[in-house]
């Protein structure tokens, strides 16, 4: 035996200097929850979802001020290119991160992409024209290809029954944005209008009215970028040589007899080419129908609750939609921690994906009706629609993540979440833009027959939904013939 490895717990090797090895073994001798790496996906993931979940409440009124739309109902056509300028760059660049952090580790993907955050995060809160915004956005989006990485870091850092919970940190830092992000975004834009007594028009904060959330995100992010110095990586980075390969089939000898070891190394060569793996391609697809539904639906959110009731909106502030996304944001951490993983542990991701598919569809069509509603009876009832949308939502979303990771080896997770990413991103960079362009077509149509003003809207919205539900059965759907573990 080489001397560069040993051989612990059932046989199992240890390569002295391999980052993934020492945490492996770190994991094999410790029982309970990684509560620090736990800790590391959660604020990563966040850093990511505050400079994209900050910008929905003031987008509508960033757009009015920079004098780009000739008319209210157009400011959603210009809207939704911002909001797809972001994804379109992740959607460029996804798989090229996920290569590489299956190459030079999670950890130096992960920091680039919070560095991107602190970078373009604060350079579009200074934007003084329309081009600004979209180019800072997509840069931002372009270099920050951490969220692929960080679901792969998810599965590595936990044991098998700590998996639904790990993967849904990720799906839960979201929700804190949706918590902190409109919260800053609401309550922070435009400070010299909401707090004269503190910001004067002709101070840097009057001049650039939208840079205080986007300053506040930027130094949360830095916090975070610090603090992953001390991260630990999870990419084993050793080479297994032959010899290695016969005393690990020696001792596992007593174990698999010849026929399944043939069909055990058919498998993993097949496994090989992601675009072969269809239980893979399969959740990909439809986390990408699912997301762009996702996607287009938090567009069409905040600028259907903003625009004026002449035109089928509910004439609301952006700090009472930064209120309703907030309070969306804490039922949505208290959901996943405590409720989702038992959902899954009972039905598992592929019923608990349709189950929640087939109640968001009658819960959309009811939307455009609290238009009849004012005050604060509309406030209560829009609060528990967005609750109860939002949690479907992240539970579909969780749900297919937890098929993806495990439809591929570790040794291809990175990849394979990386390739989930760029489609996924494609599909949430047409999803804004298209949702804006409908939006405002929707608003000029107010007295049609068939579905009038943002009726259609929310039925395009149904049907997307509708489309996902099929993509669950089979033949369509497919499950992994094996479940990989994190080694």
């Amino acid at each position: 035996m080489e001397e560069s490895s040993s051989s612990p717990l059932l046989g199992k090797k240890y390569h002295p200097g391999c980052p993934g090895c020492a945490y492996d073994q770190k994991k094999d001798l410790q029982e309970g929850m990684p509560y620090k790496e736990f800790l590391y996906v959660w604020i990563i993931c966040l850093s990511t979802a505050l400079p994209v979940s900050s910008l929905f409440p003031f987008l509508y009124f960033m757009i009015r001020d920079l004098h780009v739309a000739k008319r209210t109902e157009d400011i959603g056509f210009y809207a939704g290119f911002v909001g797809a300028s972001f994804m379109l760059g992740r959607c460029l660049t996804s798989t090229v991160w996920g290569i590489a952090a299956d190459r030079i580790g999670r950890k130096p993907v992960v920091m680039v992409g919070i560095l991107s955050v602190v970078i373009f995060n604060t350079l579009f809160g200074l934007s003084t024209s329309y081009w600004m915004a979209i180019t800072t956005r997509f840069l931002l989006g372009a270099l920050n290809g951490l969220l692929g990485p960080i679901k792969a870091y998810a599965i590595e850092i936990c044991r098998p029954e700590h998996e639904a919970l790990g993967l849904s940190l990720v799906s839960t830092a979201w929700g804190i944005g949706l918590i902190i992000g409109p919260a800053l975004g609401g309550y922070l834009a435009l400070p010299a209008e909401k707090f004269p007594d503190i910001f004067s028009p002709d101070s840097f904060f009057g001049r650039f009215p939208y840079f205080l959330p986007c300053l506040c995100t930027s130094l949360f992010a830095t916090v975070v970028l610090a603090s992953c110095i001390w991260m630990p990586e999870t990419l084993h980075k050793h080479k297994v040589h032959e010899n290695e390969n016969k005393i690990v089939e020696a001792l596992e000898a007593h174990l698999i007899d010849c026929k399944e070891k043939v069909e055990k190394n058919s498998s993993l060569d097949n496994k090989k080419s992601l675009f072969k793996n269809w239980p893979l391609m399969s959740s990909i697809i439809m986390n990408c129908v699912f997301s762009f539904h996702d996607m287009a639906y938090t567009e069409v959110f905040s600028l259907w609750a903003e625009s004026d009731k002449k035109y089928g909106g509910l004439s609301l502030s952006s700090q009472d939609v930064g209120q309703v996304l907030s309070i969306t944001g804490v039922s949505l951490i208290v959901y996943q921690l405590s409720v989702y993983p038992w959902i899954n542990k009972i039905l598992g991701p592929i019923k608990s994906s349709r189950i929640a598919a087939i109640l968001c569809i009658p819960l959309l069509f009811a939307y455009p009706y609290m238009t009849y509603l004012s005050g604060t009876g509309l406030l209560i009832i829009l609060n528990i629609a967005s609750v109860l949308k939002n949690i479907l939502g992240i539970t579909i979303v969780t749900s297919t993540f937890i098929l993806q990771n495990n439809a591929v080896p570790q040794d291809q997770r990175g990849a394979a979440n990386g390739l989930s990413m760029t489609v996924m991103s494609l599909f949430k960079a047409v999803a804004p833009a298209g949702a804006g362009i409908v939006f405002s077509w929707a608003q000029r149509r107010q007295q049609a027959f068939f579905f009038p003003g943002d009726q259609m809207v929310f039925f395009l919205l149904s049907v997307v939904e509708f489309l996902g539900l099929v993509l669950t059965f089979k033949p369509f759907m497919a499950m992994p013939e094996q479940q990989y573990d994190r080694n």
